[in-house]
């Protein structure tokens, strides 16, 4: 499980770590957009909500907004909560319809108990396992994120939390504050066997312990059979939104009435909706 590679998290904190420079990354390039698309589907299929009910999640290290693009496209509403102003400015210039947070989730999360029907986190956890200054204690703030964690879920929610351990006795390390912090449940692994394609997430239940969703594996071919796992109940709901011209009547319409579903205030339509306006001389 060890990697050759140095890690992100050696090199600082996140905050540093994830400049503008490496931001920009998150918005152009097209594999690093789809990895992590992908891993926001699977980890919101491993969430098992309730199918064709929109849902209220939390987007840990949500980032540029990569995985809450997903939320939205699904029909969920979400929150996003990032250390790293440079990537939430990105989420921002990408018009994200989420509500995104500052924040340092080793510091616990604000918000009042019961809030979210399920979260999700790709590419964060494993940053609380470093210390980058005197005061900071892993234990301690891997507990703190759990325990609030745990508290903002409604009972009998899930969270999801894709990671990249750096070895077998980290992922203890981080299960163990879990499970203290009163969760059940544990680690889904998928294509065990792939070096580039294997995949950690920690499936955290907040209710009675069910049983634990099984791996992703390549099929007889030696394929990764991804796509195949996924529901496209909603895929015509995220056509028709692929369909809209940025910035049209139609396009605009769309936003607000999402905006009029979080219960956000927004100005009513007129007949001067979305109209291009003429450039002044």
């Amino acid at each position: 499980m060890a990697s050759r590679v140095r890690r992100p998290e050696h090199g600082g904190p996140p905050e540093l770590f994830y400049d503008k420079n490496e931001a920009r990354k998150y918005v152009r390039n097209s594999r690093m957009i789809d990895v992590q698309t992908k891993m926001a589907g699977r980890a919101l299929e491993l969430l098992y909500l309730p199918e064709g009910q929109p849902c209220y999640l939390l987007d840990i290290g949500c980032g540029s907004g990569l995985s809450g693009g997903y939320l939205s496209d699904e029909g969920h509403y979400w929150v996003g909560i990032d250390v790293s102003p440079a990537m939430l400015d990105a989420a921002l210039d990408r018009e994200m319809t989420g509500d995104l947070l500052l924040g340092d989730m080793g510091q616990g999360i604000p918000f009042k108990p019961g809030s979210f029907d399920g979260c999700i986190s790709i590419s964060a956890v494993q940053w609380l396992c470093t210390a980058n200054k005197k005061s900071d204690n892993p234990a301690k703030r891997l507990y703190c994120f759990f325990s609030s964690l745990y508290s903002v879920l409604v009972r009998g929610a899930r969270a999801v939390l894709q990671l990249y351990p750096e070895n077998s006795e980290q992922l203890e390390f981080i299960t163990t504050q879990a499970t203290k912090a009163g969760f059940t449940g544990g680690v889904v692994v998928d294509y065990p066997n792939s070096a580039k394609a294997k995949k950690f997430y920690l499936c955290l239940f907040s209710g009675p312990s069910t049983s634990i969703p099984m791996g992703l594996k390549e099929d007889e071919d030696g394929e990764e059979a991804r796509e195949s796992m996924f529901t496209n109940r909603r895929v015509p709901y995220r056509i028709a939104r692929q369909r809209l011209v940025r910035k049209s009547r139609e396009w605009v319409l769309e936003k607000k009435e999402r905006r009029r579903r979080q219960g956000k205030e927004v100005r009513p339509d007129t007949q001067y909706t979305g109209r291009k306006r003429k450039p002044r001389f």
